[in-house]
């Protein structure tokens, strides 16, 4: 008999993603069979490979055979991140990386949509029940939706925001609450709000117990996963949550109730013009991984009204992954760029260029005004996988962002 090897349990280590079954399970989550578990385990253990395997090796190629050609070629290199994108498109690395990606998130939509739609009737009653006469469900039938929201399935995700299939569903954001740890590889935590845990964390830490906000609003809110941990962490304010998404704004009603959280009310407006809120009405105003989900028209139009709606003394916050700058490389900047181009967000690559100083000032913030931080999304570690200690990059997707805002003076 051949010998056995034992191998010692210090020497086997695992950084991939935790079991799709110890996600958290609120009141209109939906239910997943066997199968349609492991299809998401599968997912997001190929993300993870793909952000952590392969994705070096498109940086090895670009540096080894991309780059010198295009040196030779051109005599000078790249001198922006377009041509560093155009010189990859031909590699068959990237070619690789990018076709294995794109298939995998259009996998974790299609595996969404079939979990969401066998139960539809079931997570459309569960909402209905919840929301049914409340008034912290304000809708606002036949509002003309922005193009930049009703033009675009936003990262490839079926009707993007707004489609409604039947009277009062919820199926859109029942897919995008339950298919995002495939997306993310679980580094969003057990209930896909790490971004908003850290965000109030961050307003604790850096604002102290003498901030103490009477009215929150959160712009762009989608199914309200990151606006929930605020409402939480303050529960004496009153937030408002604004997405022009129905679905999204009755799941996240149902949501926020079935987890116990009640001083939220959701309101469907454009968020480019919120005329329904008066003159310095709110202490604080927030928006998480939102901006890029806009157009180049429409932000500076948010970056006003949230400037005319803030209190003296109040504070806005954006959430954002990182704007291209000097400090980061083409190469990043090129590879960032893969979402606009491959992921149905065509204002990605813009909104990561602009100035966003520039935008604040001319918003009417001063320079003394302007906040910039950063936050790293805040798990349960003992389950998920924590953003701030990852050393991997997973260039537009890590748990890991940016923060531009600005306190008010006067």
């Amino acid at each position: 008999m051949a010998d056995t090897v034992q191998i010692a349990p210090e020497a086997v280590q695992y950084d991939g993603p935790p079991d799709y079954r110890v996600v958290g399970r609120h009141g209109v989550y939906p239910e997943t069979s066997h199968d349609e578990a492991a299809r998401f385990n599968f997912l997001a253990q190929m993300n993870r490979h793909l952000s952590t395997r392969i994705m070096p090796g498109v940086g090895e190629a670009y540096a080894a055979r991309v780059e010198p050609a295009l040196r030779e070629a051109t005599g000078h290199g790249a001198r922006t991140r377009h041509d560093v994108r155009k010189a990859l498109t031909g590699d068959p690395m990237w070619q690789w990386w990018s076709a294995l990606r794109r298939a995998t998130m259009e996998n974790r939509q299609q595996a969404g949509r079939w979990v969401t739609l066998r139960q539809a009737d079931a997570l459309n009653a569960k909402a209905a029940a919840l929301t049914k006469g409340d008034k912290r469900l304000v809708l606002k039938p036949g509002m003309k939706l922005p193009r930049g929201v009703e033009a675009i399935d936003h990262h490839c995700m079926p009707g993007s925001y707004h489609a409604e299939y039947v009277a009062g569903d919820i199926t859109g954001p029942a897919n995008y609450d339950a298919g995002i740890f495939a997306t993310t590889g679980g580094m969003l935590g057990r209930f896909n709000d790490s971004g908003g845990v850290a965000v109030a964390e961050w307003v604790k830490r850096n604002l102290g117990p003498d901030f103490k906000p009477k009215r929150i609003l959160d712009i762009g809110c989608g199914l309200g996963h990151n606006v929930l941990p605020i409402a939480a962490a303050f529960p004496d304010a009153e937030v408002i949550a604004v997405d022009v998404g129905a679905p999204m704004l009755r799941y996240g009603l149902a949501r926020a109730k079935s987890m116990g959280i009640e001083n939220v009310t959701f309101v469907q407006d454009d968020v480019a013009d919120l005329s329904r809120f008066e003159d310095e009405s709110f202490d604080w105003i927030q928006s998480t991984m939102f901006l890029h989900e806009t157009s180049f028209k429409t932000m500076p139009k948010i970056f006003a009204e949230t400037r005319r709606l803030l209190k003296p003394g109040g504070i806005v916050l954006h959430v954002e992954q990182p704007q291209y700058d000097e400090h980061m490389t083409l190469f990043e900047q090129a590879m960032r760029d893969w979402d606009a181009f491959y992921n149905n967000e065509p204002f990605w690559t813009k909104m990561h260029e602009v100035d966003l100083d520039a935008w604040m000032h001319n918003a009417g913030f001063s320079s003394n005004e302007l906040i910039h931080d950063g936050v790293a999304g805040i798990v349960d570690k003992d389950v998920f996988p924590d953003a701030a200690d990852d050393d991997s990059e997973d260039f537009g997707r890590k748990a890991a962002w940016h923060v531009i805002g600005a306190r008010k003076v006067a």
